[in-house]
Formats: C-alpha cells, structure tokens, sequence
C-alpha cells in the first residue's frame, strides 16, 4: 500500500482549514484524521463519520497549493 492523505482544503469549512495529513497506511490516517476533526471542526466521531473520512483518502501526498 502506498502513501495515502486526506485534505482539508478540499471540503468547505467556515474556518477555511488548510490542513493537510499524509500516512503510510490507512488505519494511521484514519486516526489522525478523525482527531483532527473532532477537535478542529467539532465532529462526532461515528462509524458513519468514520466512513465519510475513509471515503475522502486520496493515494499519493498533497498538493503544496490548492
């Protein structure tokens, strides 16, 4: 499995979050990314939740700009 990552420049938000999180594996990022957004953004942290964060991991690493 290669480098996976998820970014919140690419949902909407009011605070207008630039965070980005790469990981190696998708358990990894799946954790840091629920962290992040139930601490940031006020999310519940749900198995529904859960699956729209699994749902929105891209292969590779981010973009530098947006």
């Amino acid at each position: 499995m290669g480098r996976k990552y998820i970014d919140c420049r690419e949902v909407p938000s009011e605070s207008n979050c630039t965070i980005a999180i790469a990981a190696d594996s998708e358990d990894e990022l799946l954790e840091a990314a629920v962290q992040h957004a139930v601490a940031v953004h006020k999310h519940q942290d749900t198995p529904e939740f859960r699956k729209v964060i699994r749902g929105a991991m891209k292969d590779g690493t981010p973009p530098l700009t947006r």
